[in-house]
Order: structure tokens, then sequence, then C-alpha cells
């Protein structure tokens, strides 16, 4: 059968379920200098199955304002706590043929349980999604570029909600930026801290995913800011969820029990996986 005619809800299952039965499949905890030129990153490494190419593509993921890790890590951080939405995201793209870096960007800044909603002012600078957290994501790219089993022109960009953000600003057209072949951001916020306010060009593809209930970032100012890029000539689209909300591809009980969040995830998940196939390659 084939792989995309599954619910991708039952995709991202199957690969929680993939970790929960074989327990060396946690990922490989890496370290790594953030472009910052002050922070060495935590990562955790998904590594596809032995007998794939010998130069995979590869995908750097970004974490949102709750951290890399489960809200029940109980102050340990650490692979085997990571949040459910990574270690699934993080084995299917292993099992479709990419290696994949969950970055820490809060941990090594002290902030590993990161920061509940409404927190947005009260974050330290050191943590800016738009001048901070793409200097992590370059560190992210640098160290897969330096690896063996990596194709090193074939690395996307994934985030989530503040990371999400973070992938944005990261995919910005700048003299300083260029690296990533396409990217993926689900539910940023969109504000990007003003920096945008003349306009916003990615130099690579970029697709957003986000519920019109969203109850944490606006949708309304997201489809502005991608209408404007993709009018500009800019390789950008948006896809609204009606009725999903923020965190809509959690894959634990509380997100998928919401009908629009489920539906969301499958229509997400294909569009998400059919993309990295195009623009990257892969499975």
């Amino acid at each position: 059968m084939p792989r995309l005619a599954l619910s991708s809800v039952a995709i991202l299952a199957l690969a929680l379920n993939s970790i929960a039965v074989r327990a060396e499949t946690l990922p490989e905890r890496v370290t790594f200098p953030s472009n910052d030129g002050k922070t060495t990153l935590t990562g955790y490494l998904y590594l596809p199955a032995e007998g794939r190419a010998a130069r995979s593509p590869a995908v750097v993921m970004m974490h949102g304002r709750a951290g890399a890790y489960s809200s029940k890590a109980g102050g340990i951080y650490d692979a085997s706590t990571l949040s459910q939405r990574h270690k699934a995201w993080g084995q299917l793209w292993a099992d479709e043929g990419y290696v994949a870096l969950m970055v820490d960007g809060f941990g090594p800044r002290n902030y590993p349980a990161g920061f509940g909603r409404h927190s947005y002012d009260s974050r330290p600078e050191e943590l800016n999604e738009v001048t901070v957290r793409p200097l992590d994501a370059d560190g992210a790219l640098a160290f897969l570029r330096a690896r063996r089993e990596v194709d090193g022109a074939r690395i996307g960009l994934q985030g989530w909600s503040n990371g999400g953000s973070a992938t944005l600003a990261a995919m910005a057209t700048s003299p300083q930026r260029s690296g990533f072949a396409a990217a993926l951001a689900f539910y940023p916020a969109c504000g990007l801290k003003g920096q945008f306010e003349t306009g916003y060009t990615p130099y690579a593809p970029v697709r957003v995913f986000m519920g019109d209930a969203d109850e944490e970032v606006s949708p309304k100012r997201c489809k502005a800011l991608v209408d404007a890029s993709h009018a500009a000539g800019g390789d950008i689209t948006i896809r609204l969820y009606p009725g999903a909300t923020h965190s809509f591809d959690d894959p634990g009980a509380k997100r998928q029990k919401v009908e629009a969040n489920a539906a969301a995830t499958d229509d997400a998940v294909e569009r998400a996986l059919r993309f990295f196939r195009r623009e990257l390659g892969g499975r």
C-alpha cells in the first residue's frame, strides 16, 4: 500500500510506536556551536535505517516556545523526554530516508522547560526568534554539512510556533543567509518583531501550515505576510485549516481528539512529505 494511503495521524502514531518498541532507536545526542559565537547547542540526531543512500538529505528541526522536551520530563532533559511531536517527526523523517536533527536551543541557555502561554514579552533577548534562533539553525546546517552521511546541498528546515517564526527569519533573503534548500513553518507567529515591515522574501521555497482557530498566534497576520511575499515573487504559500488550533499536529490525544486537528494533521503531514521529497529528494 502506498505510504500516503495511510492516515497521517496514523503515520505519526506509527513513528511513536516504533520508538516505544525499539528503545535503541532513541536519537543520538550531539553538540555543535550556534553561529551566535558563544553557545554550544544540544541536538538529537535521527538516522535512516542502514542500507539507505550513502549521502542522505537532511532536516533541521526547531522547537517552539515550550522547548524540545515533554511537559512531563520531570527535570530530566534528554533523548527519552523529547516531546511526542518531536519524537514522531524525527522518526518519521528517518523512516523516509532523511537525517533529522532536533535542535534544543533553550536548554543550553538554561531554559530547558521552555515557556508557557502569554509569556512572549518576558522571554529573554538571548532567545530572540528573529535575531538569535536563526543562528542556531545556521549552526545546525553547518554541523550536518560536515557529516559524511549527509548531502549538504539537500538540507531542509522545519519549525513549530516560535521555531516556525525562527524558520521564517532564517529563510529570509539576505547576504548573510543561504544554504537551506526548502523549509516548513508550522503555526509561526508572523509579526517577526517588526523586522520585515517593508516586505519578506524567502531565498528558497517555504510552506506554512496553520489552523484558522489558532489560539496563540494570528492566522490573519500570517496570511497577510505570506500573500504579500507570494505576490512579490516569493516561493511561499500558506495553508489555513478550518477549525484547527495551535499545535494541531501534536500526536497526543488532547489535540487529536479535535476532529479539525486530526484532519489538518493528515493534510499537513502528507503535504510536508511531498514537498520535501520534491525539494530535497529522499524516499
